[in-house]
């Protein structure tokens, strides 16, 4: 098993375990539902979010 075939099947079962929690719990489903729609909202705060991710791992000094 070549390493992309292994990646491919780690994504696919990484969605199969999140659909299956989703339908599992659908609280959770109504949770992600609203957090998808407040988005639009908060698209400032996921900038910063994904600017503090590259700053922490992004920008370290490479040896």
């Amino acid at each position: 098993m070549n390493p992309r075939l292994r990646a491919v099947l780690r994504a696919g079962v990484l969605v199969a375990v999140v659909v299956a929690l989703f339908l599992i719990f659908p609280r959770a489903l109504a949770f992600a539902e609203m957090g998808a729609r407040q988005i639009r909202y908060f698209w400032w705060l996921i900038l910063l979010v994904a600017l503090a991710c590259w700053l922490i791992w992004g920008f370290k000094k490479k040896p």
